[in-house]
């Protein structure tokens, strides 16, 4: 990669107190595991090197049924076993807790509603009369049940239901087209369809009953109607009664818990299955240690149910802490009014909806009293003018963390830790349990440059399989097969000596000048420094003569204009901030970028489309946010490359 090393510390922008150390999650964990008065590296440094000690106290410092017995059988990647001798629950855990019926559980709104609360005894009923319609249905051990429902508190529900009985789980957000539905659930076979009439975003009502009906009948599965958009409900006869019975099922610990999906635009969706043990000692570990939830926090962090961030969210009922569930559009204010009327504390988005706040002119506290203060942030890289948009505007004393981490183990590998300082643009640290390392393409440890971001210990919540992959090479293929025996995730990292950490895009994205690589999340951060961009999308595209063009595309925002000025002062940003080897061959106006439904750019469809290939062999739309926009930039590009 063309960059130099990290050495020149970036400015602290947030320091945890005294008193928030000594009260933190951590200090206490540290304490409990006979590690009083260690530092998180020292912490880190015992949770990578002793995985059966740190995960086994995990699961008794969390207060996990039964008895753990070892925590490795094979510690070998891939085919780690985990807990050979322990069974467990997911939705038993939650939902067996010390909560009170009366006690909250969640917030919920949507654009079709305002917000209301469910207490944990309304979840354990509701749970419990969606776990009897499952079973009246037919649905048993090792079932999959698929849903095509928003980001509503049956929903969450109806995932505690299917995991109660031992059926797997899996989920597509209603704004995923049929077909985009259809390749991911016509691959696990599920038993029963459970599908929303529609749902309202941005004002509009976007009915959705045809393209249910369509999906069932295509993977073969019976449907359930859930009432939405016309408020009413489960489908008559669905729910069992009041006083249905809540009951668990004891389960190995490697047994399946749900089904997640790559991203899919450009062939099948990879579909990654999680154990119901590793996810419950993941999420234990994100809930309470890292994101340090209290009794008196609330949690927001805006998703769909199409992306692992939901599954995140729901995790975070394992904590002392509630959540706050929003269905609609984040645009303009509409998440900071809901921050105020819920009293969110800790608030989690994406490094884009920043960035987008900041250049419209948003102030969060103009006529707001906002409790926020923890501000979490992932999907993209958050740049350093994103960390200081959310200091200037919630105050000095807001806990600022970017994590970074994946669908394929549903969880963060680097990110917050409330023990530490935050670097203005760096992560804080690796968590724990997560060996992290920056690698060089000869597998050797990199400090303070850029190299892949591999993880060389197991960690419980990564993938069991993916489903069908009977001998498991596509698993291998996916994670193993650059350095065996050591997990590949496909991100550019940089490490600090301080840990800290810069992502700096996917390493499958790399462009290649002059035969030095270089990552696109760094032009995006330099690029997205201008005022006048509020999007971008950067390629290289080969030339037949074997050179290759990269242009730089940009969505302006309203007013702006793309004269010489603004391609000469976006030139220089590249070069300043990056390198003359980073400046791009042409800037290029676009309306939008195009983005798969959880927010991922199409670099390689469009670089392979725009090298000959076709774009419907290439990309799924249904897959796509804004597939209007693909054809647009591809068009755009082609002028400019033949102009």
């Amino acid at each position: 990669m063309d960059r130099t090393a990290m050495t020149t510390t970036p400015p602290i922008i947030w320091t945890p107190t005294p008193a928030q150390i000594e009260d933190a999650a951590l200090t206490r964990f540290a304490t409990a595991v006979g590690l009083p008065g260690a530092s998180y590296e020292q912490l880190w440094q015992w949770s990578v090197d002793d995985l059966d000690g740190f995960w086994t106290a995990i699961w008794r410092q969390f207060g996990v049924a039964g008895e753990p017995g070892p925590a490795l059988g094979s510690r070998t990647m891939p085919g780690t076993e985990w807990f050979p001798q322990a069974t467990v629950n997911y939705a038993g855990h939650l939902l067996q807790g010390d909560h009170a019926d009366d006690a909250v559980a969640l917030h919920h709104a949507s654009e079709l509603a305002e917000p209301g609360v469910w207490t944990w005894g309304a979840l354990r009923e509701r749970t419990a009369r969606i776990r009897a319609g499952l079973l009246a249905h037919g649905v048993g051990r090792g079932d999959r049940v698929a849903a095509y429902l928003p980001n509503l508190p049956d929903t969450i529900a109806a995932l505690l239901a299917t995991a109660s009985l031992g059926a797997i789980w899996t989920c597509a957000a209603p704004e995923f087209g049929p077909s985009a539905v259809i390749d991911r659930f016509a691959q696990v076979r599920p038993t029963v369809l459970l599908a929303v009439d529609g749902y309202r975003y941005g004002g509009k009502d976007v009915p959705r009953g045809d393209e249910a009906a369509e999906i069932a009948d295509a993977i073969g599965a019976r449907l359930v109607r859930f009432g939405h958009l016309d408020g009413s409900g489960w489908e008559p006869g669905f729910l069992g009664p009041a006083d249905a019975a809540l009951e668990f099922a004891d389960l190995p610990f490697a047994h399946p818990l749900w089904i997640l999906y790559s991203s899919g635009t450009t062939g099948l969706p990879k579909p990654i299955v999680h154990g119901h043990g590793g996810i419950l000692l993941e999420q234990l570990k994100i809930a309470r240690l890292h994101t340090d939830l209290s009794p008196d926090d609330r949690m927001l962090w805006f998703t769909t149910t199409g992306w692992m961030m939901w599954n995140h969210l729901v995790g975070m009922l394992l904590s002392e802490g509630q959540i706050v569930l929003y269905d609609g559009s984040p645009a303009g204010d509409a998440l900071w009014d809901l921050c105020d009327r819920t009293g969110v504390t800790v608030f989690g988005t994406s490094a884009a909806f920043v960035d987008a706040a900041r250049k419209s002119g948003i102030r969060p506290r103009n006529g707001r009293e906002l409790r926020i203060r923890a501000v979490g942030s992932t999907g993209s890289p958050l740049a350093p003018e994103g960390f200081a948009w959310l200091r200037e505007q919630l105050g000095d004393d807001t806990w600022i963390f970017s994590i970074s981490g994946g669908t394929d183990v549903c969880t963060a590998f680097v990110g917050g830790v409330p023990t530490l300082p935050v670097h203005l643009g760096e992560l804080q640290a690796p968590a724990l349990g997560a060996k992290v390392e920056a690698w060089d393409p000869d597998g050797r440890r990199l400090i303070g440059e850029v190299g892949e971001l591999v993880v060389t210990e197991p960690m419980p919540s990564m993938p069991v399989a993916f489903w069908g992959d009977e001998d498991g090479s596509r698993l291998r293929e996916a994670y193993f097969e650059t350095y065996p025996g050591v997990w590949r995730h496909g991100d550019w990292i940089e490490i600090s000596d301080r840990r800290t950490a810069v992502i700096h895009g996917r390493s499958d994205a790399t462009i290649n000048r002059g035969g030095v690589r270089m990552g696109t999340a760094e032009i995006y951060r330099a690029v997205l420094t201008a005022d006048e961009v509020v999007d971008a999308l950067v390629l290289d595209v080969p030339r037949p003569d074997g050179s290759l063009w990269m242009p730089l595309l940009v969505v302006l925002r309203p007013g702006a204009t793309l004269d010489n000025e603004l391609r000469a002062a976006l030139r220089r940003h590249v070069r300043e901030r990056c390198s003359p080897r980073h400046v791009p061959d042409a800037v290029i106006a676009i309306e939008a970028v195009p983005r798969t439904l959880s927010g991922k750019a199409l670099e390689l469809p469009i670089k392979r489309i725009l090298a000959g290939a076709d774009p419907d062999a290439v990309v799924k739309r249904d897959a796509l946010a804004n597939p209007d926009a693909l054809d647009a930039v591809v068009a755009a590009a082609r002028a400019a490359l033949t102009g």
